[in-house]
């Protein structure tokens, strides 16, 4: 006797992910939140359905394991004078290095360095570069091991600050001895603004940036970047979106390189894969455009 097929998995609507990103930016607070989704129960969802989807599983998010034996993971701290005195960072290397590698920075979101962007790092150590991810929740303690604690946390922290801090590890991690000089940087939401930021206030040491769904920096910094960037965008992310035109403006203007991709029919945070807001299709085609722009701009021949 066959088996009755499974009833289709039906789609969370657009809006279960719009309210999610304004929970995650603090816009809303988790009580509004899980109110909003309650309102989806009405139509045939069940809440348990909606949060496991849309938020974070990090057991979903392991790629490249800690243990793997072609890359050396560890912690190392460094001096910001400017900053909180003293950040740490999760640094990820290669176990073989025949030749000077390419550093790269790893700027978490809004909430700490939790385990999909260490993940990204490991990623990046094992595709042959020295990957160094900073935690700006260093002088609190660090990520405390759930997200909503560590927005808190780093809510309650010094913007100039933290951005001092991820200025001094940008620094840090491009003398590394066993780097070849170029720094490049890769980070998500508050880290893609991180990155934007760094291509202004470090134009001559960042020799290649790629901001995730990130906002521009100050724009009393704009005509200082050099570039060369590229960026990606959801195309459902009307918030950051938004903010890309004038940007792109001044980019032309000054003759900027860039490069820019806007992921169709995907939402913020879609290379987090993690949530529900993950498209594979769009994170591996991001992901590789990443690499190959860090080889060819951080590789020298």
């Amino acid at each position: 006797m066959a088996e009755n097929p499974a009833p289709p998995q039906r789609e969370i609507p657009q809006e279960a992910f719009d309210w999610y990103d304004e929970y995650a930016h603090g816009f809303i607070d988790r009580r509004e939140f899980m109110q909003r989704l309650a309102t989806l129960t009405a139509i045939g969802f069940s809440l348990s359905a909606l949060t496991s989807a849309l938020l974070p599983d990090y057991a979903l998010a392991e790629q490249v394991n800690f243990n793997d034996d072609e890359i050396k993971a560890s912690y190392s701290s460094f001096d910001s004078p400017r900053g909180y005195g003293e950040g740490r960072g999760y640094l990820v290397i290669p176990r073989e290095i025949s030749a000077p590698a390419p550093t790269i920075l790893v700027v978490h979101e809004n909430r700490g360095l939790n385990p999909y962007i260490k993940d990204v790092a490991r990623r990046l150590a094992k595709a042959g570069f020295i990957a160094f991810a900073p935690d700006a929740l260093h002088p609190l303690g660090g990520y405390p091991g759930n997200d909503d604690d560590g927005r808190a946390l780093q809510k309650s922290m010094e913007r100039d600050k933290i951005e001092e801090d991820f200025i001094a590890a940008a620094k840090f991690i491009k003398d590394h001895p066993q780097g070849n000089g170029k720094l490049g940087a890769v980070g998500f939401c508050f880290g893609g603004y991180i990155v934007n930021m760094l291509a202004a206030v470090l134009p001559d040491e960042l020799a290649a940036g790629v901001p995730f769904y990130g906002t521009p920096p100050a724009e009393a910094l704009r005509s200082r970047v050099k570039g060369p960037l590229l960026l990606h965008f959801a195309e459902l992310d009307s918030r950051v979106n938004a903010t890309w035109p004038d940007y792109e403006a001044l980019l032309k203007t000054n003759n900027i390189p860039y490069e820019a991709f806007i992921y169709p029919g995907v939402n913020h945070g879609f290379h987090n894969d993690s949530t529900g807001r993950y498209n594979e299709a769009a994170a591996d085609l991001a992901w590789d455009r990443t690499l190959e722009f860090f080889k060819k701009q951080l590789i020298t021949t």
